[in-house]
């Protein structure tokens, strides 16, 4: 058997195929067909002879065992032979073993479980044990649930799920099992003391996923429809609907949150209809694979690729208001639930195709000294009302607390995905208040459970869900198809179809602006006169101001709106409202400069 082996791996020229292939994955096809050749010719000219030397071999064993041997002699040394290597193998190497399943696990049984329990080192825990054995229950028989075991326990009187689950690593330990196989769960439902406990068969973490349906040559996605996000730990498909929601990913650093929103990205772009705009803070250029279907791409935090960013995120406020005025107008036979539906979507007249915001690293945004608070206004606001008009917000960062996640935008994002995060604060940041108390904690991931975190918003109970991996490469390919099915329908837009931005737009400077629609004479203005003027003065940039706008807009030059005593330029009354006045903003002027 070794010596075939090793003719064949000669034959077909087995010491070329890791060049071959190093050529295939750097895409030179020019290389590769060389080499493709070379090997052919190879094969070719070692094949004869070697097929002419088989049939010899087997021409003169056949002629040995007919005419040259009596049968019974070949069975008498087949069996000595046998017998000889039986007998003579070392007791620590025999010929044949027991055969071993290496995948199935010894089963989970209750005297395992209160064991390791035990061993948590969870002081009340430990006392009910002491004065009562069986202080720990199990309501129903431990089973096979998928490719595990699932356990329903319930634990002693003031003992909590969140208390077992905080200990998932010393419970693997008591278990003797991989921390990535060990799974405890709390179902607040029945009570706080109940855990369900599911122990798998391999680390999920490593355990080879399923076939990702979407990754199939020529899928298409609806965005109204749940789709294919990820794994739980029996392996079956976890699905996550986008549309009509914004949505939150956290974790620390190099757990996957980036990849995962790449492939929330790959999602939304296998949908023809959408509109993508795909910003990557962090700048290493983890989005680019989607680049060719982005209407808006953005990488790194220069100044000018900032000021970029702004100028498209404007662009999207101006897109949200145009179809608020849509949807209100709109007979109530046509849009009786004031929202976007399939329907209305897949009109091209109204333009109301379903648009995903993904922003990796958003707290670059909302800590920028001069652009900050007004993307975190536009950003609060498409999380707010975005969703009822076909806009879905995916924000993303490795510092989930209330400076990256501002609490206008973390208490309105349904959909949250946490990866392993460091405490108790960063986890109800992303998954919501109280999770961590209800025993949602995505603190005992381990740094080995890459792109695996709790998914919530999708059902009543949150989920632990392992993220599709498609690195660049295969990425591009599937995000090729849907270029193509794009390309099909017109819907290629925007930095796709290589047009620029006016960057300009993002230049804008509010308090010189606003310093020029005073008149002379004029020492104070009513806010709203002056949003008035402004949008008189720059209808694309200013058009749709509210004084909101506008203090945002000036707030951080140093200046705020104050009651001011003013003449209505209409009526020729006074009154006192919210307004500036023109020494306040010249000595903001001055002051900046």
């Amino acid at each position: 058997g070794r010596l075939l082996g090793r003719l064949r791996h000669w034959v077909f020229d087995g010491e070329s195929k890791p060049v071959r292939m190093n050529a295939r994955d750097r895409n030179d096809s020019e290389v590769y067909m060389k080499l493709r050749e070379a090997r052919n010719e190879a094969v070719r000219r070692r094949m004869a002879p070697v097929m002419v030397g088989l049939v010899v071999l087997l021409a003169i064993v056949y002629l040995a065992i007919t005419y040259v041997t009596p049968f019974w002699n070949w069975t008498v040394l087949v069996s000595a032979m046998t017998l000889v290597g039986w007998w003579g193998a070392p007791a620590d190497k025999p010929v044949a073993g027991r055969a071993v399943d290496g995948v199935k696990t010894p089963k989970l049984t209750s005297d395992a479980i209160v064991s390791a329990l035990g061993s948590l080192g969870i002081g009340e825990l430990n006392k009910a044990l002491a004065k009562k054995p069986d202080a720990i229950g199990f309501p129903n028989p431990i089973q096979r649930d998928g490719d595990g075991w699932r356990a329903d326990i319930d634990l002693p009187l003031g003992v909590t799920a969140g208390d077992i689950i905080a200990k998932r690593q010393e419970l693997s330990s008591g278990l003797r099992r991989q921390i990535g196989c060990v799974w405890p769960e709390g179902d607040a439902k029945i009570h706080e003391g109940r855990l369900v406990l599911w122990v798998g068969d391999r680390d999920m973490s490593k355990a080879k996923q399923k076939p990702w349906p979407l990754a199939k040559p020529g899928a298409t996605v609806d965005l109204f429809k749940a789709q294919p996000f990820g794994t739980d730990q029996r392996g079956r498909w976890v699905e996550i609907t986008l549309m009509f929601a914004s949505m939150i990913i956290g974790a620390v650093p190099r757990m996957g949150k980036t990849v995962s929103l790449r492939e929330l990205l790959v999602i939304a772009a296998l949908d023809p209809r959408a509109v993508l705009y795909a910003f990557d803070l962090k700048g290493t250029g983890d989005f680019a694979a989607v680049a060719p279907c982005a209407h808006a791409y953005g990488v790194g935090d220069e100044p000018e690729d900032i000021e970029r960013m702004v100028a498209e995120m404007r662009e999207l406020r101006e897109e949200m208001r145009r179809r608020i005025k849509v949807i209100r107008n709109l007979p109530e036979s046509v849009c009786p639930d004031n929202k976007v539906t399939p329907e209305l979507a897949a009109r091209k007249d109204l333009r109301l195709a379903p648009i995903v915001v993904a922003v990796d690293e958003c707290q670059v945004w909302f800590e920028h000294k001069e652009y900050g608070e007004e993307l975190e206004s536009i950003c609060t606001d498409l999380v707010k009302r975005g969703p009822a008009l076909g806009i879905i917000t995916i924000l993303a960062t490795q510092r989930p607390d209330a400076k990256s996640l501002p609490t206008g935008i973390s208490a309105n994002a349904i959909l949250r995905y946490c990866l392993k995060v460091q405490g108790q604060t960063e986890n109800d940041m992303v998954l919501g208040t109280s999770q961590y108390k209800n025993g949602v904690r995505a603190t005992m991931f381990a740094r080995t459970d890459l792109g695996i975190g709790y998914l919530a918003g999708e059902g009543d109970d949150a989920k632990i869900v392992k993220s599709v991996y498609k690195d660049a490469t295969d990425t591009k390919k599937i995000i090729a198809g849907a270029r193509a099915r794009r390309e099909a329908i017109g819907n290629v837009t925007g930095y796709a179809a290589g047009e620029e931005v006016d960057v300009e737009a993002a230049r804008l400077d509010p308090l010189a602006d606003t310093l020029a629609v005073f008149q002379r004479g004029e020492d104070k203005l009513w806010s709203d006169v002056i949003v008035g003027r402004l949008a008189d003065l720059r209808p694309s940039q200013y058009g749709g101001w509210t004084a909101q706008n506008l203090a945002t807009a000036l707030k951080p030059k140093g200046v705020k709106p104050k009651q001011v005593w003013a003449t209505d330029p209409e009526t020729g009354k006074g009154a006192n409202r919210n307004g500036y006045t023109r020494d306040a903003l010249t000595t903001a002027q001055n002051n900046g400069q």
